[in-house]
């Protein structure tokens, strides 16, 4: 099979989304499928990308670090055509999939989904909520997600969402799975862990607790600072790392200031990906306090490395978290405090067996598999149903001269 994936976002951008298209790529390529990723440019995308055809983006106002396709739209049209591929699977509402619902209507072929985004918890950025509104992620949610042959679904928390907006597309909850290997590392020994903590002014024996995601105010960081210094009062000795980059951080320096906290929470800005599991294993507790996740790859980072979690819950995260060795949930920003507080008295320790029976439904393999499937289930549905109408009469055939850099990917495919 041969599948277009369509994202205005892809490495080198770092993101929750980049993670879980390169992880679906490759789980599909190792069972013999073909993927092109059909993204935006990118200053610091350098050399020959192979299978990956890049259009012309501008950063978005309220968030630099992403971009959005401005042209070159008919040139990548051309090049999808050209490859004859059998689906489109999208990644953005807007600009490439926006593209992407053009070309499998054109091509006459299934248009998948993923809904990656909880919109709803980002209008803050876009003139701090004064421009769009609540009902017009609804709408345009909507319409979107109408238009296309299914729409994948992380968690119960997006298709719960999407059926309150009148989405009525077949939808399937598919979470990203991650590569258990790069996680779960025994050769990762205690002294690597001890060597790190001393790096950054922790001691080996002191308890850590780890924040590790994007630093923006979606993600509540700010909710688990507060709540550790509640949590110091019981032990003293903690300390709370916070690790990632993003546009809140210099706000939340400043919050640690004012509440006196610099000696017990330390940033250490973002690391080198290679380097995360080391950062896992060297903490005691993973937490978080976000509740802008569709599903959040973190925690099941955390999870493999054999991190215990204390985190705020969803429907997601209580279903993950099933049996208390793996960690415990609490339900608002209130409870953090209290809830780590208890949950570290309670003595409960990991469990291996456990936590290896947990693996596989966490695993990139059972991603790609569930993914396959759903695949297949709406090809057939798609054949059944004839929701995709025959191309335009206006629509010509089209030969593209094909860029040099691009040959090898057609004649590869």
């Amino acid at each position: 099979m041969k599948i277009g994936f369509f994202t205005d976002t892809y490495f080198p951008q770092v993101s929750g989304v980049s993670t879980s298209i390169r992880t679906l790529k490759e789980q599909l390529e190792k069972r013999g499928h073909k993927v092109y990723i059909f993204t935006t440019s990118d200053p610091n995308a350098t050399g020959l990308e192979e299978d990956i055809i890049r259009m012309p983006s501008v950063p978005l106002i309220s968030f630099t670090d992403r971009r959005i396709v401005v042209r070159g739209m008919w040139y990548a049209y051309l090049i999808a055509k050209e490859l004859e591929l059998d689906l489109i699977h999208t990644h953005t509402e807007f600009g490439s999939g926006l593209l992407g619902k053009m070309v499998g209507k054109k091509l006459g072929i299934p248009v998948i989904h993923t809904y990656h985004t909880m919109y709803e918890d980002y209008l803050h950025y876009i003139a701090k909520g004064k421009v769009l509104r609540p009902s017009h992620v609804k709408y345009y949610s909507r319409l979107f997600t109408n238009h296309t042959t299914g729409v994948v679904c992380p968690s119960e928390r997006v298709i719960d969402t999407l059926r309150s907006y009148g989405v009525e597309s077949p939808m399937r909850i598919i979470p990203t799975g991650i590569e258990i290997e790069k996680f779960k590392r025994p050769d990762i020994t205690q002294e690597m862990c001890d060597e790190l903590r001393l790096s950054l002014g922790i001691r080996p024996d002191q308890m850590l607790l780890l924040s590790l995601s994007r630093i923006s105010y979606e993600k509540n960081i700010q909710a688990i600072i507060q709540g550790f210094k509640d949590i110091l009062v019981t032990f003293p000795d903690a300390r709370l790392l916070v690790v990632g980059k993003g546009p809140y951080k210099e706000d939340l320096e400043e919050l640690v200031a004012d509440l006196g906290l610099e000696e017990q929470v330390t940033f250490t800005g973002e690391v080198p990906n290679d380097e995360v599991a080391i950062y896992y294993q060297a903490a005691d507790y993973f937490v978080s306090a976000s509740t802008s996740e569709t599903q959040g790859l973190t925690y099941t980072e955390a999870m493999t490395a054999g991190t215990q979690l204390v985190v705020e819950g969803n429907d997601y995260l209580n279903n993950l978290l099933d049996d208390e060795s793996l960690g415990v949930t609490f339900a608002t920003d209130d409870d953090f405090a209290q809830s780590f507080v208890d949950y570290v008295n309670s003595g409960i320790k990991g469990n291996p067996q456990v936590l290896e029976e947990k693996m596989y439904t966490i695993s990139a393999d059972h991603f790609g598999e569930s993914m396959l499937a759903f695949y297949n289930d709406m090809l057939a549905y798609h054949h059944e149903k004839s929701l995709v109408k025959e191309p335009k009469k206006s629509m010509k055939k089209v030969k593209v001269k094909l860029a040099p850099a691009l040959k090898k990917v057609v004649r590869k495919s």
